[in-house]
């Protein structure tokens, strides 16, 4: 039968006793055996995960772990004659679920990403974070300057309780509560501007 020009034909290596023996030296435990099983039908596996992966990288992955199940499992083969169609079918089932789990990515251009990241917030949501920082802006300069202090240190300058304690030369628990004291100051004084307007 002829192959078509696109098929790589990967000519079977035919069954022997010199084979059979190999195998069986193989599920023995004789490791040179093992290696030369392996060597003999790489291309058979590699074959196998090209046609099923269509990827070079993957297609090695998939050599690699179906040798080493392979070589889990070689003491279950009972007919060692049957090596060849064994492998290939261990392949054949393993590249199918490696195929199946595998995450199909789609590389892109930087500027087409940028193009379709969508910024989540509205017109109206950048208004209203606006507003919002005007009234805390406004909030925090009719603080008293040891709330707006603590404030200002914890928020914007992000600093640690420990760090604070060291800066305002505070025990940590007097920190702790001049943190909630000012935090619950300034929802007032946000509260009274809002009822205000």
């Amino acid at each position: 039968m002829e192959s078509l020009p696109f098929q790589r034909r990967i000519d079977v290596e035919p069954i022997t006793d010199e084979l059979t023996e190999l195998v069986r030296m193989a599920q023995s435990g004789n490791r040179q055996a093992q290696g030369d099983l392996l060597l003999r039908f790489q291309d058979v596996v590699m074959g196998v995960g090209l046609r099923r992966l269509g990827n070079f990288t993957e297609a090695q992955e998939l050599c690699q772990e179906v040798f080493v199940q392979a070589l889990i499992k070689l003491h279950q083969l009972r007919d060692p004659s049957c090596f060849a169609g064994w492998i290939r079918s261990i392949a054949q089932r393993m590249a199918i679920n490696r195929g199946m789990r595998r995450s199909h990515c789609v590389a892109a251009e930087p500027q087409a990403m940028e193009a379709n990241c969508i910024d989540p917030r509205t017109p109206l949501t950048l208004v209203l974070e606006r507003e919002e920082a005007v009234q805390v802006r406004a909030g925090l300069r009719r603080l008293r300057s040891m709330d707006r202090d603590t404030l200002v240190a914890f928020y914007i300058k992000g600093q640690s309780l420990v760090q604070m304690s060291e800066t305002f030369d505070a025990p940590l628990g007097t920190i702790k509560r001049r943190l909630h004291t000012a935090r619950r100051r300034l929802a007032e004084e946000i509260d009274a501007d809002a009822v205000a307007v």
